[in-house]
């Protein structure tokens, strides 16, 4: 009977892509990958279907241009609301994307110096402290992942307090003792992050949120992304959703996520999040020296070999082609962000489930890679 469920979901789907011309469906796509993206299409409906996640948005872009822009299933199963190009979701730590780049952007405009330590920005923030001895954290090393502050804890991400601010966010671990020696090794923690945006708030006397759209959505005309405030209405937030103990999708439980807005508390879709990586392969609003300096890693002064760069995932495959990613997961929504330089190709997706499992943006970027 499922089997017999998916066939008939997929055959829904195909037959809507050949009409997908008619002003009813939310679909942009180029003719000339009618073929690829037909496939892309298949996959991503097995994907959702797989998993029993209601809906999510999938994007691609090709030698800059975007070919492919959609969104599937529901939106909201209560009130039966499909998925559209313009829904929002939450992205997870794929928002670590837009703080690394509103940090570039200050650092370029010289309101933030990579070297200098975060207590010459937040002068009451403790000296870091590693085996009794203190420890200087550069705001670098933050957006590194190197400054040796410890990772959330699952009672931390269940955190259920309202109305927290950034600043506030920081009691949870600014008086503990760091894991490393800050610049040693890399230790991805969202916490990084969220004392970056209290830096960038302090220094600029701005809200995150100001920063995001001043920067970033503003500047790239990203109409999707925002803050996830829970006590706003916006419009084409998508419902959030999560598994119970035996694996059936239920309503997640509430979260005002505002004071982990820099790490993990942003909205935004697959057609954002493709822009955003279409921005930085080819946009001349953000500077080229900014493109050069964003995916170079950091140096790291123990004997590891770097993954990450300013928040981005370093990957290469067999054949020594590199891209950049970053996938993120958060209670009710995940998301992942694929650039590959070398065939000029962007791919994002959303969702509106708890991400047990990484959007397979490989697997569905595969039509376009064949030689």
């Amino acid at each position: 009977m499922k089997r017999e469920f998916q066939f008939l979901m997929l055959l829904a789907i195909l037959l809507a892509f050949s009409n997908c011309e008619k002003k009813t469906n939310d679909i942009l796509y180029d003719r000339k990958y009618k073929k690829e993206i037909a496939e892309v299409r298949k996959e991503a409906a097995v994907y959702l279907m797989i998993n029993n996640i209601p809906g999510g948005s999938f994007a691609i872009a090709k030698e800059g241009k975007l070919i492919y822009a959609e969104g599937l299933g529901l939106a909201s199963k209560d009130l039966e609301v499909l998925a559209n190009r313009k829904t929002k979701f939450r992205i997870g730590e794929a928002s670590e994307l837009f703080t690394s780049l509103i940090y570039q952007m200050m650092v370029e405009d010289g309101t933030l110096h990579p070297d200098s330590s975060v207590q010459h920005y937040l002068t009451d923030y403790p000296l870091s402290v590693f085996n009794d001895s203190q420890q200087k954290i550069t705001i670098s090393q933050l957006v590194n992942h190197s400054s040796g502050i410890r990772e959330s804890t699952d009672d931390e991400l269940d955190w259920a307090r309202l109305n927290t601010t950034i600043h506030t966010g920081l009691d949870l671990f600014k008086n503990e003792p760091l894991n490393g020696i800050p610049g040693w090794y890399e230790n991805p923690s969202a916490f990084n992050y969220n004392l970056l945006g209290a830096v960038m708030e302090k220094a600029t006397g701005k809200t995150f949120p100001e920063l995001l759209k001043n920067y970033v959505t503003d500047t790239l005309k990203l109409t999707n992304t925002e803050v996830d405030n829970p006590f706003r209405t916006i419009i084409g937030r998508t419902d959030f959703y999560d598994y119970n103990m035996v694996s059936q999708v239920i309503n997640a439980t509430f979260r005002d996520l505002r004071f982990r807005a820099p790490s993990e508390g942003l909205l935004s879709n697959a057609e954002d999040l493709v822009k955003l990586g279409n921005a930085i392969l080819y946009s001349d609003v953000i500077p080229d020296q900014i493109k050069k300096r964003l995916f170079d890693p950091v140096e790291l002064m123990g004997d590891f070999p770097p993954t990450m760069a300013n928040g981005w995932l370093l990957l290469r495959n067999n054949k020594g082609e590199i891209s950049y990613g970053r996938g993120g997961g958060v209670t009710g929504g995940g998301a992942v962000l694929l650039i590959i330089p070398d065939k000029k190709l962007v791919i994002a997706g959303t969702v509106n489930l708890t991400s047990s499992d990484e959007i397979p943006v490989f697997k569905l970027i595969t039509p376009f890679l064949r030689e």
